[in-house]
């Protein structure tokens, strides 16, 4: 258990550290133009990257959202998914001190909303609770259907990474505007917590949404993929 705890701390700090990195740091130099389709790229490189590189140990969810998804769907087990979720929660509020500590080593440097994600006003785009509800509910949805998909004992092995990296590349091309992108509560719960005010009180919908788009996933992969009966994660 411990190395698979390890794996999921690791695994979700470098997907916080590199995709929220990619636009805190980035943000404060606009002349480097990497714009939100660089901040989409830079999250779907984390979860590709760490996704070989210690997803042997672990499963790779680096996510609640995922955890909790492939529990519902009957893939992964009860016992360990506290576990999972307190080591993806420690990985990613790690990951957003350490950028923290490198971002206010800038003179002049504010936090702002540091790459926390928001509705209403703190939306990019002043996108209405409703509409970030149902983005961030749809996009949680199908970045589930494609995990369940790939990792079907119908595909072969040791490319599962690759698509997953790429749909949260176009997950996060879609929904930055909207949400500034979450699909993953430990994503925002690390950003938010350093972001405070009205992004700490807007957290709860990075919980609900994500985690309601990855079980009505579950219920429908329960459907789709009864052959596939073996759990993903012993």
């Amino acid at each position: 258990m411990a190395h698979r705890i390890s794996g999921e701390f690791l695994g979700t700090f470098w997907l916080v550290f590199g995709g929220c990195g990619s636009a805190v740091l980035a943000a404060a130099f606009p002349a480097l133009g990497i714009g939100f389709a660089g901040v989409a790229l830079a999250f779907g490189l984390t979860v590709l990257t760490m996704a070989y590189g210690v997803g042997y140990l672990s499963g790779a969810h680096f996510n609640p959202a995922i955890t909790i998804g492939l529990w519902a769907a009957g893939r992964f087990r009860t016992a360990d998914v506290a576990f999972y979720i307190v080591a993806q929660l420690a990985g990613a509020i790690a990951a957003a001190g350490v950028l923290y500590i490198i971002a206010t080593g800038k003179p002049g440097f504010t936090p702002g909303g540091f790459a926390a994600n928001g509705y209403g006003d703190l939306s990019p785009g002043k996108y209405s609770l409703l509409a970030c509800l149902v983005t961030e509910i749809t996009c949680t949805f199908f970045f589930l259907m494609v995990i369940f998909g790939v990792k079907s004992s119908r595909v072969p092995d040791g490319f599962a990474p690759i698509p997953i990296g790429l749909a949260l590349t176009l997950i996060h091309l879609i929904s930055i505007p909207v949400t500034n992108t979450s699909v993953n509560p430990a994503r925002s719960t690390g950003q938010a917590l350093f972001a405070g005010g009205p992004y700490l009180g807007q957290l709860w919908l990075f919980w609900l949404a994500p985690v309601a788009g990855a079980v009505l996933a579950a219920l429908v992969a329960r459907v789709l993929h009864q052959s596939d009966s073996v759990p993903i994660q012993e």
